[in-house]
């Protein structure tokens, strides 16, 4: 357990931030989930409403430095992909 006044607010701010980046992944999973469900539903309508709510979702993340740019485009890209197939 920290002493100093600023090492206890870094503990604070760490564990805020950490609950926060937690949030923004739980989301950013939960949207890449509806739309592999829509696409194996074969339902064109629901899965182009639910890629564009997943490329927010990841392009969110990737602006909190959630996740690294790199992993943003490889996951939009797998997304376009999909989506492209089924039409």
């Amino acid at each position: 357990m920290p002493n100093i006044k600023s090492a206890k607010k870094r503990c604070l701010v760490t564990s805020t931030k950490t609950l926060q980046n937690k949030m923004i992944k739980s989301e950013l999973k939960t949207s890449i989930k509806k739309f592999e469900a829509a696409v194996k539903d074969g339902n064109k309508e629901a899965a182009q409403v639910a890629y564009l709510d997943a490329v927010k979702k990841i392009e969110k993340a990737e602006k909190s430095n959630v996740i690294h740019k790199n992993n943003s485009n490889r996951k939009k890209s797998a997304l376009t992909l999909k989506l492209n197939k089924l039409a």
